[in-house]
């Protein structure tokens, strides 16, 4: 029996973790979900952002399911965000955040992209020094975490017979940290079955749009990998449609990419797509792949029969747009 914690989060966190967790507990999965608290309304209702008993159920645990955390919008004593948190605790170095087109009618393009970014250093290791008017900002690039990144992505690509990894960086202007970044990605590539590209972080985003069936798979630093991954998924359809997952030698994370969207929270129309295919990356990282297929192609299915939350142009709310998900697990069509 595998065991997921699941973390709720603030916002419409829980109405999309609710949801999916109706779906996977339909399904009859080898899985116990043990319930953890972190966030801005765990704080308000404990004093705490980040309980030590639920650090300790997620370090229990083989994975984390995790909903949507609302940061403050200035500073607050004692404020640690829990993603980046998690992310140190468990060294969850790799961020992958697949982009696939869900329905020829949606969105702008059609795209299916993998984004490897590194999640541990770069422009976010929050080091920051304020003197005389000056904000200083640490970068950290280091080769262990270039090296380690750029493996796991060539893994990837092998595992998914992916035949190009495009290496995003802007090393014309960086060119110590993203000098070493691009160094290491054509060191680790020599000798692949692979077609190594590169492409500056500007270039990249461009190409996305003028051509984007072109576009494989990325591996590049922590900035960029974030802005990138929410342009293609403005491109796809929107924030609603985009997992990810984050993965440590030993431990994995699973998120969808959007934020906790206070404005509708507790509407009930909150789109726990992402939540779904974060839900279908956790279930092939617990070695259920069969599962993992049966309900990924269910979403795809759903959204094809034009079953959509009001973001996406449909009128289903978050609970109903699940329930017909349900409905369409053991149905043979697939898209």
């Amino acid at each position: 029996m595998r065991k997921v914690s699941v973390v709720q989060g603030d916002g419409i966190g829980p109405e999309v973790i609710g949801a999916t967790m109706a779906v996977l507990r339909s399904m009859d999965l080898p899985i116990e979900f043990i319930e953890a608290d972190m966030g801005l309304e765990c704080h308000s209702r404990t004093g705490e952002y980040i309980p030590e008993s639920s650090i300790e159920t997620i370090r229990s645990s083989d994975c984390c399911l995790f909903g949507a955390i609302t940061s403050p919008s200035s500073s607050m004593p004692g404020y640690r965000s829990p993603i980046l948190f998690l992310r140190r605790e468990f060294d969850l170095y790799a961020n992958i955040r697949p982009v696939r087109r869900p329905s020829p009618d949606l969105g702008l393009v059609d795209l299916d992209l993998t984004i490897v970014r590194e999640n541990t250093e770069g422009m976010y290791t929050g080091i920051e020094r304020e003197e005389n008017g000056v904000v200083t900002l640490e970068r950290k690039v280091t080769e262990k975490a270039c090296r380690r990144l750029v493996r796991y992505a060539i893994d990837l690509c092998q595992r998914n017979s992916i035949d190009t990894l495009t290496c995003v960086h802007k090393s014309n202007v960086l060119r110590r940290s993203d000098g070493l970044f691009r160094k290491v990605f054509f060191e680790e590539m020599e000798g692949r079955d692979i077609v190594a590209r590169e492409l500056l972080v500007d270039a990249a985003a461009a190409a996305m749009v003028t051509r984007p069936r072109e576009q494989k798979c990325y591996v590049t630093l922590n900035l960029y990998g974030d802005i990138l991954s929410d342009e293609a998924a403005a491109l796809i359809g929107g924030l609603g449609f985009a997992p990810s997952g984050s993965y440590g030698e030993s431990f994995a994370l699973f998120e969808p990419t959007h934020g906790s969207a206070p404005d509708i929270a507790g509407m009930g129309i909150a789109n726990p797509t992402a939540t779904l295919l974060s839900a279908v990356m956790m279930l092939e990282y617990l070695d259920l792949k069969n599962d993992a297929s049966r309900l990924k192609k269910a979403v795809y299915l759903t959204l094809n029969e034009g079953v959509r939350t009001s973001d996406a142009g449909g009128a289903f709310r978050t609970g109903d747009y699940c329930h017909e998900i349900i409905l369409n697990l053991d149905k043979k069509d697939s898209c």
